[in-house]
C-alpha cells in the first residue's frame, strides 16, 4: 500500500533497460554509387546524459549535437581498398528524453558520409570507441549496389537503438568489413525510429521515482523512506546480490546470533551508502571514469570474499580435524569452538556492500540536481539498510534451519559426518564465489 501510495504521487519514470551508465552505440551503413552514408546513434543513459546536461545547457542541443557528431566523424574509420576515407558530419541531432529520478536521457542521431571510389571494392569500417560500456551495433545495406560479403547483418536488432531486446546480451560490434559491386536495387528511405522503451523494472523504477516529487512534506519523506528501506531489501531478492554468499558464509561459521547479524548489517549498509556517495561525486564532477570504478569495486569485493573464503576454509579444516576423545562416564557434553570475530563480520559486510547499487546512484545525483540532495542520501542510507536485512536474514535462516534439521535428524554416524563436512563445503562455496566475482569483475574492467 506504501508503495502505491508513493508511486501514485510521483512523477513516471523509465528505467534505461541496458543500466544507468551505459553510452549505447549504433552505427547503420549504407553504400550507394560514388558515397558511403553512415547513420550514426548513440543514446545516453542517465548518468552520462547528467553529465552532458551542463555542456548542453551552456552550448544549445543544436551545437552540442554537431560537435558530437563531428567527434564521431573523426574518431571512426573507414578505408577501401587499403586507402582511407575522411568521413563527414552532414546533419545532427539530439533529444532529451524523461529517465529515471528526475535525470534526462539523450539520443543523438548523425548523419556522416564519405566519397567512395567507383566500381567493386571492399570496404572496412571501425566504429568510434566509447568510454562507457553499453550496446555496440553496426548494419550494412547496398543501395543500387550489392554487397557479395559482410561480417555484420542488414537488419537492426534493437531498432536503431529504440527497442532493446528482452533478456538479450549487448552485441559489441566495433567494425565492419565489405565487399560490395555496383548495381542492385534501391533502397528506400526508413521513416527515423519512434522513440521506444523497454518495461520498466518495478523496484527500481520505484526507487528512482521517490525524488521526483518537488514539495516533500514530513509525511511524505517518513513514507519515502520506509518505501526505501522495502524496496532494498526486496531488490536483495533478486539474484546476484550476495545471499547465497551471506548464507554459505553463515553455515560455514555455524553460527547466527544478534551478535553476528547486527555489525554485519551495519557494515554492508555504510559501506554501501558510502560507495553510493563516492560514485555520486565522481558523476557529478563530470568524470567518465564511474563505470570503471563500479567494475575495479568487483574486482576488489571478489578479493575480499576469496580471502575470507580461504580463512574459512583453514579454520573448517582445522575443525574437521581437531582432536576428538572418548569419555567412559556416562554423561556427554558438547565443545565449544570460538565465536567468528568481530574483525571477520565487517570484512564481509564490507565485501558485500563494495559494489553500490547503479539505481541508488541515480537516485542521488538526481536527487542533488533537484536541490535535495541530503533527501537523496537518506533515501539511499534506507535503502542499504533494506539491503543489508535480506543479505543478513539469509545468512541467520540457513543456520537456524541447519540446527532444526540437526536436532530432527538426531544422532548416528550420518547425520555426524553431515554435521562435520558442511562447514568445510560452505567454506569451500564461499571461496569459490570468491573467486568467480574477481573473474568476473576483471572482464567487465578490462572490456
Amino acid at each position: 500500500m506504501a508503495i502505491a501510495v508513493v508511486l501514485g504521487t510521483a512523477a513516471p519514470a523509465q528505467a534505461h533497460p541496458l543500466g544507468n551508465f551505459t553510452v549505447n552505440q549504433y552505427d547503420g551503413l549504407r553504400l550507394a554509387p560514388g558515397r558511403l552514408h553512415v547513420e550514426h546513434v548513440e543514446d545516453l543513459a542517465e548518468i552520462p546524459a547528467a553529465q552532458a546536461k551542463p555542456a548542453i545547457d551552456r552550448e544549445g542541443k543544436a551545437r552540442w549535437a554537431r560537435e558530437r557528431c563531428r567527434a564521431a566523424a573523426a574518431h571512426s574509420r573507414v578505408d577501401a581498398g587499403g586507402r582511407p576515407l575522411a568521413l563527414r558530419a552532414e546533419a545532427a541531432t539530439a533529444r532529451l528524453r524523461p529517465g529515471q529520478a528526475g535525470l534526462p536521457t539523450v539520443r543523438v542521431e548523425c548523419r556522416l558520409t564519405a566519397p567512395l571510389p567507383p566500381g567493386a571494392l571492399a570496404l572496412r569500417f571501425r566504429a568510434a570507441s566509447q568510454a562507457a560500456p553499453g550496446w555496440r551495433e553496426i548494419t550494412a545495406r547496398g543501395d543500387r549496389m550489392t554487397l557479395s560479403g559482410s561480417n555484420v547483418p542488414r537488419e537492426s536488432r534493437s531498432g536503431r537503438l529504440t527497442r532493446y531486446p528482452s533478456g538479450a546480451s549487448s552485441p559489441d560490434a566495433v567494425s565492419a568489413a565489405l565487399r560490395a559491386r555496383p548495381g542492385g536495387p534501391a533502397l528506400a528511405d526508413e521513416p527515423p525510429p519512434a522513440p521506444g522503451s523497454a518495461l520498466p523494472r518495478a523496484a527500481t523504477d520505484a526507487l528512482t521515482g521517490l525524488v521526483a516529487r518537488h514539495d516533500l512534506t514530513p509525511a511524505f519523506a517518513a513514507l519515502a523512506l520506509g518505501t526505501a528501506l522495502l524496496l532494498g531489501a526486496l531488490h536483495a531478492l533478486a539474484p546476484g546480490h550476495g545471499k547465497t554468499l551471506m548464507a554459505a558464509t553463515a553455515a560455514a561459521r555455524g553460527s547466527a546470533s544478534l551478535r553476528d547479524v547486527l555489525p554485519l548489517a551495519a557494515s554492508v549498509t555504510v559501506t554501501h551508502t558510502l560507495g553510493v556517495v563516492v560514485l555520486g561525486l565522481l558523476v557529478a564532477g563530470g568524470s567518465a571514469a564511474a563505470p570503471s570504478v563500479v567494475a575495479w569495486l568487483g574486482v576488489a569485493s571478489g578479493a575480499l570474499v576469496t580471502g575470507a573464503g580461504a580463512l574459512l576454509v583453514r579454520r573448517a579444516w582445522r575443525r574437521r580435524r581437531g582432536p576428538s576423545h572418548h569419555h567412559a562416564h556416562p554423561h556427554s557434553h558438547s565443545h565449544h569452538h570460538p565465536p567468528p570475530t568481530l574483525r571477520g563480520t565487517l570484512l564481509l559486510g564490507f565485501a558485500g556492500g563494495l559494489v553500490p547499487s547503479p539505481s541508488a546512484v541515480v537516485v542521488l545525483v538526481g536527487a542533488a540536481a533537484l536541490g535535495e540532495a541530503w533527501f537523496g542520501l537518506l533515501l539511499v542510507l534506507a535503502y542499504g539498510a533494506g539491503l543489508a536485512v535480506t543479505l543478513t536474514a539469509a545468512g541467520f535462516l540457513v543456520v537456524r534451519l541447519g540446527s532444526f534439521a540437526g536436532r530432527r535428524v538426531g544422532r548416528g554416524r550420518v547425520p555426524g559426518l553431515a554435521r562435520r563436512v558442511a562447514p568445510l563445503g560452505s567454506a569451500c562455496v564461499v571461496l569459490a564465489l570468491g573467486c568467480g566475482l574477481v573473474v568476473k569483475g576483471a572482464a567487465t574492467a578490462l572490456g
